[in-house]
């Protein structure tokens, strides 16, 4: 299968990547790319190596073998933080939400990788660290109001239900003013109307200038949402193309659904 063509430099270059534990390669001489501006999802049955290559991916992990390059620069040993400065934001499924602030405090917290005051400046209160809690606060609001959050903003984390969870954790990456966006399962465990909305607020959040890839189990959104898709299995990338091409590829089917005498199961299906 034939990946769309960058018209120009990709954002993200995956090349050959590989991470061994032990004898088992979770991720095997894996290459894509994503281009400014898409959507690209990332799927395929438990143990496929999705998560692993995400955190590869975000600086997360080293790599055994291979290279990521953002922008055209060579960011495959450079730490998470140097990765989130460059505009590598990953978001995680609800582990990074302080559960007794609020909306907005959980928000303004996540800005203070681009504050300019020290952290005795924010301990001492001086002028620099109140201006950028000042700006801070008014990114996190409009932020919240952009995804739909801003009638909770002020309500404390543990108190919202499931669908404002999600949102709220890439609210938080979004105040890292992501160039890329890396979502992990972000429609898990909705009912199809907050997935309805989850959609519409990711291909918003693409709409804003931000290039998304993530990592999903719901077939119908990924098929949904994404211009184009990875097909991972057993670490290594099996297909690439629009949804339309991973709907009707055989090797995608076989790998999800297995033949009629395998009686693994599977947790997901290509079929809306």
């Amino acid at each position: 299968m034939t990946p769309m063509p960058m018209t120009s430099m990709p954002l993200m270059e995956v090349k050959n990547l590989t991470k061994r534990f032990g004898g088992l390669a979770a991720v095997n001489d894996v290459t894509f790319a994503v281009a400014e501006g898409e959507i690209l999802s990332v799927i395929g049955p438990n143990g496929a190596g999705k998560s692993t290559l995400f955190k590869l991916a975000s600086s997360f992990l080293a790599a055994t073998s291979g290279k990521v390059f953002f922008k055209g620069e060579d960011i495959t040993s450079q730490s998470p933080h140097i990765a989130a400065r460059k505009g590598i934001v990953r978001t995680f499924q609800e582990t990074t939400i302080f559960r007794n602030m609020t909306a907005l405090d959980n928000v303004v917290v996540a800005h203070h990788l681009r504050s300019r005051a020290s952290l005795p400046g924010f301990f001492f209160g001086t002028k620099t660290a109140r201006e950028d809690e000042g700006r801070f606060r008014e990114s996190a609001s409009e932020i919240l109001d952009y995804l739909g959050l801003g009638d909770v903003k002020d309500m404390v984390a543990s108190t919202l239900p499931h669908g404002h969870l999600r949102a709220l954790g890439i609210a938080i990456g979004m105040a890292a003013e992501p160039q890329l966006l890396l979502l992990d399962e972000p429609f898990a465990g909705m009912n199809s109307e907050e997935t309805a909305q989850a959609i519409r607020m990711v291909r918003g959040i693409r709409d804003r200038g931000v290039t998304i890839i993530l990592v999903e189990h719901d077939m119908s959104a990924v098929m949904n949402i994404s211009d184009r898709i990875v097909v991972l299995n057993f670490g290594k990338k099996i297909a690439e193309g629009t949804p339309a091409e991973i709907q009707n590829d055989e090797v995608v089917i076989e790998a999800y659904l297995g033949r009629e005498d395998e009686s693994e199961d599977r947790t997901c299906t290509l079929k809306p």
